[in-house]
């Protein structure tokens, strides 16, 4: 009698979290989102693949298991390798990281391989060993783009491969110091039977290079695929396994491009480097506030600037709103490039301790040039560019404005304030409109700091 088959266990795994279930649902049970259940078909023989013990012969990853005193963990400094791009060594951290997993995504287009193309070449101008691997283009592709960019290419290994195995194969003999994976979505193993780009394969292949990676101290770079939404593709546990998440921001036909660190154990998070992309590839920008202040124009009603922090880097950014009558029975929130969410509330704030109703006004919100702002450093800034705009009166010249506003209409303060006005200062800014509780000790040269503690009071003091 023929031995019974061994059935395949079957997983779904949520695409928003990454949660497990062995059964599909409507319903995610971790996160509650609809929709999201994946099947995921787990590969044979993990523990052999992955290996259960040892030690690897850098020393750079011990996966023994043994039970350590922290007391007695030795601190090493983290070494990092410097590319020569400056914006992109800052997003990194001050640099690349041995061992360290980044993921980058964003938009079709982009400028993502242009990005990291011109990464490895500098690299290797420094005599540091790189692959590049393909699974998107071909080789006559990828050196196309070599010599539009003028980049030297000498040195840099290239393979135009999607195999996993073969791929690893490589990596052990080679045993390079910088690899880019394009992209980790057209990856596949053939120890699965999905296609390239599902659930499984993506969890998988991320999964064993990762391994590979920190086991040989190979600094790793994985491109990845976004949905409609914008957020990465495939299951959010690719974004808890690396170390670092990059995301490129942004219009896509607008000649600047913006990089956050979404994550980075190796750095702060949130740090935002700008690029231009020129003809001859992307070109960090070192006064990005020059960028987003370049068409502003001081006497038009519904414009303000702010000083917003980005990581360790305050940036200036002029917030635009409009206010206009509506025709239907609701009237429109829009906001680009700040919380919607956000948005209502503070418009309840208006209404109620400033006497500015907008129930019967259309509002439109604005941050200029293509930039997400996250702090809530922005909420006086974006009152007061609608404040501005409801009362067709544009707001004193040279002003600058940052604060937090709650719900009592109280100005709270922001974190850095001396740094954001120190910015402002040197970029020509004469006044700012700021908290009390960040007013600085000693003046500003030739800045003049009017700090408030009520909403009412601000509107005054910027508004002509």
């Amino acid at each position: 009698m023929a031995p019974r088959s061994q059935k395949t266990k079957t997983e779904f795994v949520c695409t928003e979290c990454g949660g497990t279930t062995i059964k599909w649902q409507g319903q995610c049970p971790h996160c509650r989102a609809w929709n999201t259940l994946q099947e995921f078909k787990p590969a044979q023989g993990a523990a052999a693949r992955f290996g259960s013990s040892g030690r690897s012969v850098s020393g750079f990853v011990d996966t023994t298991g043994s039970l350590q005193d922290l007391a007695d963990v030795r601190i090493e400094e983290v070494p990092r390798t410097v590319t020569g791009l400056g914006e992109f060594d800052r997003v990194m951290g001050g640099g690349l990281v041995k061992g360290c997993v980044a993921l980058i995504g964003g938009d079709p287009g982009i400028g993502k391989s242009t990005l990291l193309l011109q990464v490895m070449a500098r690299l290797v101008g420094l005599g540091r060993s790189a692959l590049y691997v393909s699974g998107e283009e071909s080789p006559s592709q990828i050196a196309l783009r070599a010599q539009r960019l003028q980049v030297e290419p000498r040195g840099l290994s290239l393979m135009s491969e999607i195999e996993l195995e073969h791929i690893e194969q490589v990596l052990s003999e080679r045993k390079p110091e910088f690899v880019v994976i394009d992209s980790i979505q057209t990856i596949f193993s053939s120890a699965l039977d999905s296609a390239p780009g599902s659930v499984s394969q993506v969890r998988e292949c991320a999964a064993r290079l990762t391994r590979m990676a920190k086991t040989n101290g190979t600094t790793l770079i994985f491109v990845g695929h976004v949905t409609k939404e914008g957020s990465l593709a495939g299951p959010r546990v690719l974004e808890h396994i690396v170390d670092t998440v990059l995301y490129f921001e942004g219009d896509q036909h607008s000649n600047f491009r913006l990089v956050r660190a979404f994550k980075n154990r190796f750095g702060a998070v949130n740090e935002l480097g700008v690029f231009a992309m020129t003809d001859h590839g992307l070109r960090g920008v070192t006064n990005p506030s020059a960028i987003f202040l370049s068409e502003y124009k001081s006497n038009v009603p519904g414009s303000a600037v702010l000083v917003t922090q980005e990581g360790t880097r305050p940036i200036l950014v002029e917030i635009q709103a409009l206010v206009d009558s509506t025709h239907l029975p609701a009237p429109r929130r829009l906001a680009l490039g700040v919380d919607a969410q956000r948005l209502s509330m503070l418009l309840a704030v208006l209404h109620r301790h400033a006497g500015v109703g907008c129930f019967d006004q259309d509002v439109f919100v604005n941050a200029v040039g293509g930039v997400k702002i996250t702090e809530t450093a922005a909420d006086l800034a974006l009152l007061c560019a609608i404040y501005s705009s409801f009362r067709n009166k544009p707001l004193r010249r040279g002003l600058v404005i940052f604060g937090e506003v709650g719900l009592a209409g109280e100005i709270r303060p922001s974190p850095r304030g001396q740094e954001r006005l120190r910015e402002a200062a040197k970029l020509g800014f004469s006044r700012a409109v700021i908290p009390r509780a960040n007013a600085p000790r000693t003046p500003i040269e030739g800045l003049e700091v009017v700090a408030v503690d009520r909403l009412a009071d601000a509107l005054e003091q910027a508004v002509l």
